[in-house]
């Protein structure tokens, strides 16, 4: 446990600022554009991280909004009724969760909308022989052929999305103090810990998919939708009385809105 708290204290120190808030989006797009240009003018030779089937892809990434729910539910409703001790401001602050689905679903039917009413199959991936008579991805790879349309970075979106907004919600252990012999602790400590590590593992990630996959326009339009489901939450939506409302902490509203401004 004495390990586990200091890890925690660790990622305290290193995510919770309100720094790390104000520049992780911005530090994401540059890293996108510069991951991007390396790809395009010196591209990197393959690794164990450009092969789609590796661990972290497969296990993490694939499913990366159902890690990011599943560890933010039991965090969020602990902390938010250790804080506030209301059971409808939890559920009210849990609601995020459902707005960040709703985001994550009709963004990525979005993309998939798009692939499909840009593209066309083709016999082989270097665009030869174009296959008419197959209207759908499914149906062209059903067949054995290659569809290819204007493919927005699923990744790119969802990692920028979920490292955003796990920053954003572990902003409240700025105010949380809670008794070390109690199992509370323990259950928030192990929380921050995953959290924490879930985080690095969006931006590591990320920077893999900047390095190794799509090309630039994808990538771009992948992370500003991140960006703006972020920021269409917990930068104008949440700042109102009719939202979610923001993880409860002193002077939050007047906090977020001089971050916003500057």
């Amino acid at each position: 446990m004495e390990h586990l708290e200091r890890c925690a204290w660790v990622l305290r120190g290193t995510l919770v600022r309100s720094a790390v808030r104000r520049y992780l989006p911005w530090a994401l797009a540059a890293s996108m554009l510069a991951g991007s240009l390396l790809k395009e003018l010196s591209p990197l030779p393959e690794s164990y991280l450009s092969n789609k089937r590796n661990v972290l892809n497969v296990y993490f990434v694939k499913v990366a909004w159902g890690w990011t729910f599943c560890l933010l539910l039991p965090f969020i409703a602990l902390t938010n009724y250790h804080l506030t001790g209301k059971a409808g401001l939890v559920l009210r602050r849990l609601s995020t969760l459902l707005v960040g689905t709703a985001i994550w679903y009709v963004c990525t039917a979005i993309f998939s909308n798009i692939e499909h009413y840009t593209g066309s199959c083709y016999q082989s991936p270097t665009l030869e022989g174009e296959r008419k008579e197959h209207q759908s991805k499914q149906q062209c790879h059903g067949e054995g052929g290659f569809w290819h349309g204007f493919d927005i970075s699923g990744h790119s979106f969802l990692l920028t999305f979920c490292a955003l907004m796990i920053v954003e919600e572990m902003a409240v252990l700025h105010e949380l103090k809670t008794d070390r012999s109690h199992c509370l602790h323990s259950a928030i400590t192990t929380l921050v810990v995953a959290l924490g590590f879930l985080t690095f593992i969006w931006v590591w990630m990320f920077l893999c998919t900047a390095i190794y996959f799509h090309n630039l326009s994808q990538k771009v339009c992948g992370t500003l939708f991140g960006l703006l489901g972020w920021y269409g939450t917990y930068g104008c939506w949440y700042l109102k009385s009719f939202s979610p409302g923001l993880p409860p902490q002193s002077s939050s509203l007047n906090l977020k809105q001089d971050t916003y401004k500057k």
